[in-house]
Parts: C-alpha cells; structure tokens; sequence
C-alpha cells in the first residue's frame, strides 16, 4: 500500500521518537478522510483517484494518508505505526518513508526525545 521510498538524507530518527501532527497536517488528515469517504462507495477506481488528487498537491505519495490518520490520535513511534499498519502489508521501511515525506511536507512533527531514550 505504502511505496517504500528512501529519503534521499538518510536521515535517522533516534529510538523513541515520536511523531503528531501539525495543523497543516490535521487539516490535510480531515480531507483525506472525507476524500476517501466520498470516494469509497464509488469502487476502487475512485478511490485511489482521490487519494492522488489529495496527495499530488500535498506533494506526498497517495498511501501517506492512512499514516496520518494513525496520528491523529496523538503521538506515535514508528514502531507503532508500522504494527498498526502491518495489516495493510507496510513495511517499518514503508513507514519511515511515509513520515520522513510528511516531517518533510510540515504535516507530522517530532516531538522532543526524552533523555533516556535518546541514548
């Protein structure tokens, strides 16, 4: 579901992070939502329509959705993530990609490590 795209940094993110979503990325959370909600029962064709139409401005992937919508809840590693979506066949890989794209875009945040985790 999620493409597996590397950030082109290599960027890693220290055992523990945690992750939640901007303004702008509750904002595009909601859309998704109800992008996909219309959508739905319209068939697949649609559906995956409207998850590009909602992603290309954003300049994310399509699949970065369903991550966000794991946020909303509120603050979440990505182990988290990756066990919450591991039924949608997403890698931790997957995952990673899809946040370090959404920290990327200003939609998902880090918040702060604790020391102890951090080490």
């Amino acid at each position: 579901m999620l493409e597996s795209l590397r950030p082109k940094d290599g960027r890693r993110w220290p055992r523990g992070q945690r992750f939640q979503l901007t303004p702008a990325g509750a904002d595009a959370e909601s859309a998704h939502g109800t992008a996909v909600r219309e959508a739905r029962a319209q068939g697949r064709a649609a559906l995956e329509q409207a998850q590009r139409r909602w992603a290309e401005p954003l300049g994310v992937e399509p699949g970065d959705g369903v991550v966000l919508s794991q946020l909303r809840p509120g603050k979440r590693s990505l182990a988290d993530l990756a066990e919450a979506l591991a039924d949608c066949g997403a890698t931790k890989a997957d995952v990673k990609a899809s946040v370090d794209r959404l920290v990327d875009r200003a939609l998902v945040e880090p918040t702060p490590v604790p020391a102890q985790a951090a080490a």
